[in-house]
Formats: C-alpha cells, sequence, structure tokens
C-alpha cells in the first residue's frame, strides 16, 4: 500500500540489502584477485571473509548490523512482515552454513551471542509489539 511509512520501510530495506549485496561482491572480487578463482566455498584471505560473514549478518539482521529491521518491520503490514522476517532469511543463512568452515568461528560465535543478548535486552525495554516480533 502506497503509505508514507510503507515507502519509508521500502527505501531503508533496499539500501540496506543493496549494501550488503555490493560488500558481498567487492568480497567476492577481493578473494578471487588474492586466490585467482572465484570459489566461495575457498576464502583464504581473511579480509574477504569477514567481509562476506559482515555482509551476510547485515542481509540477516543480526546484531550489531540489525537496527534497520525493527524500523523496517515497523512500516510493513503482517504478511510482508512476516515474509520478512522468515523466508528472507534462509538464502544468507545458508551461504553463511556453506562458507563456515573457511571462517574464524570465533567471530560466528561473537555474532550469535551479540544477537541473541542484544535482542533480549533491547526487547525489555520495547512497548511496541511488532518491533519486538
Amino acid at each position: 500500500h502506497h503509505h508514507p511509512r510503507a515507502v519509508e520501510a521500502a527505501t531503508k530495506y533496499f539500501l540496506t540489502q543493496a549494501t550488503a549485496a555490493a560488500m558481498i561482491l567487492f568480497a567476492s572480487m577481493t578473494n578471487a584477485w588474492v586466490t585467482g578463482g572465484w570459489d566461495m566455498s575457498d576464502m583464504s584471505n581473511p579480509i574477504a571473509s569477514t567481509m562476506v560473514i559482515t555482509a551476510l549478518a547485515l542481509k540477516i539482521g543480526l546484531a550489531p548490523m540489525h537496527f534497520w529491521m525493527p524500523e523496517v518491520l515497523q512500516g510493513l503490514d503482517l504478511l510482508t512482515g512476516l515474509i520478512l522476517s522468515t523466508w528472507q532469511k534462509l538464502a544468507p543463512l545458508a551461504l553463511i552454513i556453506q562458507t563456515a568452515q573457511a571462517i574464524d568461528p570465533l567471530l560466528l560465535t561473537a555474532l550469535g551471542l551479540l544477537s541473541t543478548l542484544v535482542g533480549g535486552w533491547g526487547g525489555l525495554n520495547q512497548t511496541q509489539l511488532r518491533k519486538i516480533l
């Protein structure tokens, strides 16, 4: 629907996802430049692997790159918010699982713990149910 909040939410979502996609492309080009191949499962360059994980965390909405998610969900209707919160997260999660053996496990553990702590702590002060979900 053409509502000012929906337009703002769509713009924020587009800019965030475009930034993350550009980071993934830049990381894959950096990895290809260093290794000489386009294989994403062979991320031997630590800068490229960290950049890929950061971009995928931004796409999923993990802490500390999660601040766009509640603002976008606030401007959407329930069905669109449900799709955005569930189905849109499966592809980046599959990429994280596929590239996890080439990435420092401490980084993945830190992102998971930070996301759990920040999400739980941030939800305590929230008064709007849509942002909590």
